[in-house]
């Protein structure tokens, strides 16, 4: 159990920052071993796999399962056990300190073990236009915003899988998907790329780049350069999907924990960071796998060496 110090205010055993795959498979863990984890949601309930519209590669789902139902379901699964949520976002730590100190957006936590799971935000173009055009024709969420397109041409920029799942997903409304690939060649899997391929509202843009976003109200269209001729054309569209991948929510951790220069931490086999009693999980501490299941697994194994560590001090 937490204890509460002298003025009454309680240590947590285990706060955990993130509350995606990492985040709650870590909280489930940690309720199991009666520790009474305290969960920071952070933006987003489910992290960002509630945003997407179904995965097909999680173990235990043949048909597949939605993003946000498999958030909910883990959700469930921690509460279950005794985890406790709270919709609230770490702003600062002080690991100077012990036990370490959470400063939130409402709140101040001290707690005797830190799991970080942030997780990470999609890439932006930064190009003109992206910004003063989102939510008016410019998306980072297709399951979000897809039925606002109904019957729309629209682009898809990326050549991952979550591009070419997204697109697939899209067209159930549009008329048509455009996918734009800086590239002749795609690390998406081989069975995502067969399927657009064989879709007939698909078409790809490969070799080119949008250099910018035009529009009055909303996005009228792009303008794509060609990278091999480097000819620029204007390119009518009514919607811009970014699919680019994701950089790490670890800012706040700059100077207190040891990270790649890519903003990543650095974990070694057992979780831990540089820091006694510090963990980390997912994609803010995963710059190769970037899987729900591979996000899971570390959360799970995260909880366990904090658990451990917590064992030891006692």
């Amino acid at each position: 159990m937490g204890v509460a110090n002298k003025t009454g205010q309680r240590t947590e055993n285990v706060l955990i920052l993130g509350a995606g795959p990492a985040g709650l498979s870590a909280a489930i863990y940690a309720a199991r071993a009666d520790l009474e984890p305290l969960v920071l949601t952070g933006l987003e309930l489910g992290g960002q796999v509630s945003l997407t519209n179904t995965i097909e590669n999680y173990p235990g789902f043949p048909d597949g399962v939605g993003g946000y139902e498999l958030g909910d379901l883990l959700k469930q699964q921690a509460e279950k056990f005794g985890t406790r949520i709270e919709f609230d976002s770490a702003i600062n730590l002080d690991l100077s300190t012990y036990p370490y100190e959470v400063t939130t957006e409402n709140k101040v936590i001290k707690t005797r073990s830190i799991i970080i799971a942030t997780g990470a935000s999609a890439n932006r173009l930064n190009v003109p236009g992206e910004d003063e055009f989102i939510g008016k024709g410019v998306s980072f969420c297709a399951t979000c915003d897809g039925i606002f397109f109904r019957g729309k041409r629209i682009v898809v920029v990326g050549g991952g899988d979550s591009a070419f799942e997204e697109a697939i997903f899209l067209t159930r409304f549009v008329e048509s998907v455009h996918i734009i690939h800086r590239r002749d060649s795609f690390r998406a899997s081989a069975i995502l790329q067969k399927r657009v391929k064989e879709n007939p509202k698909i078409r790809l843009l490969l070799n080119s780049v949008v250099n910018q976003v035009i529009g009055d109200k909303k996005v009228d269209s792009i303008m794509i350069q060609d990278l091999i001729s480097g000819n620029e054309t204007e390119f009518k569209t009514e919607g811009v999907f970014v699919f680019i991948g994701h950089s790490p929510n670890t800012k706040i951790f700059n100077g207190q924990i040891e990270m790649t220069e890519q903003g990543y931490i650095k974990i070694d086999n057992l979780m831990k960071t540089n820091i006694d009693g510090v963990f980390a999980a997912g994609e803010a501490a995963d710059p190769d796998f970037k899987q729900v299941v591979t996000s899971a697994g570390m959360g799970a194994a995260a909880a366990i060496a904090a658990t451990r560590f917590l064992e030891n001090k006692n």
